[in-house]
């Protein structure tokens, strides 16, 4: 009897040893499927950022080609302002510097019909 129980414990004791084996190599395969999801997921969060990264490069230049267009002719009509002002400022610039000059070099003094004293 003893010599079959302990063959019954053997057998049990092996049977323990192949389930742990067996558990170990789930934990491996779940922990290698974890890993290789991991590794897809970044794969596809990578992709669709780059996606994304191009749809906004391609918005914004399309979008600012307008802006810049409207920038360029903006320039170019306030160089053409300028140039006029300018031309406006050199044909009246003698003139209005020999009317300051007489402002300020012909003086005539104005004497007050009455003086008031403060009381």
């Amino acid at each position: 009897m003893s010599a079959q129980n302990s063959a019954g414990i053997q057998t049990l004791l092996d049977a323990e040893r192949e389930a742990q084996k067996i558990v170990q190599r789930a934990r491996e395969y779940r922990t290698k499927r974890v890993k290789e999801a991991r590794d897809e997921a970044k794969k596809e969060i990578d992709a669709y950022k780059k996606n994304k990264d191009d749809e906004f490069k391609k918005f914004e230049s399309e979008h600012t080609s307008g802006n810049k267009k409207a920038e360029e002719d903006a320039n170019k009509e306030a160089e053409v302002k300028m140039k006029e002002i300018k031309e406006a400022g050199k044909k009246g610039q003698d003139e209005v510097v020999k009317e300051l000059l007489k402002a300020v070099f012909d003086i005539n003094p104005v004497v007050p019909d009455r003086i008031e004293v403060p009381k």
